[in-house]
């Protein structure tokens, strides 16, 4: 592309937006070493930026790839588009202030810091709604693991 005479800028944000659309959660590194190299880029120019795209091709090419920031953000769209916005759950609204404090919203609100791995056990959605799947592709394993693991939590919470 920089034989054909493309713009570095423009190879380096094409980078980035791979980093995001096709690398995403399953790498996390690639956005912020995409990132610096377009930053690498404006900063050094040619012919020294030629290595600093390879180094992030490179990089790119060989992470593991994960879409699912992409469909999950598809799915918050869809979601809010055909779905009624749901109210903010009493325990969540603030507890000063006019009439949410008349009204003496706010409590039941379990603090997520007093309970194992931080997690309480509450909903905080009248109707749950998934938006992200994770895959388990690189990294992205860990975050399915730990979504797996919190749901056990919150399962174990509410039988008691």
């Amino acid at each position: 592309m920089l034989a054909g005479g493309e713009d570095p800028r423009f190879i380096a944000r094409r980078l980035v937006i791979l980093a995001s659309e096709d690398v995403g959660l399953a790498d996390p590194q690639a956005l912020p070493l995409t990132v610096a190299a377009h930053h690498a880029c404006d900063f050094i120019g040619l012919p020294e930026a030629e290595l600093t795209l390879a180094h992030a091709t490179l990089y790119i090419a060989t992470a593991p790839k994960s879409n699912s920031a992409t469909l999950a953000l598809g799915e918050a769209h869809r979601v809010l588009k055909e779905q009624p916005v749901q109210t903010i759950p009493s325990a969540l609204r603030s507890k000063s202030g006019g009439a949410n404090k008349r009204l003496g919203q706010g409590k039941g609100y379990d603090y997520s810091h007093d309970f194992p791995e931080n997690i309480s056990g509450q909903d905080y959605l009248e109707k749950p709604v998934t938006i992200y799947t994770p895959k388990t592709a690189g990294w992205e394993s860990k975050i399915a693991d730990r979504l797996a693991r919190w749901k056990d939590l919150k399962a174990q919470l509410r039988k008691k």
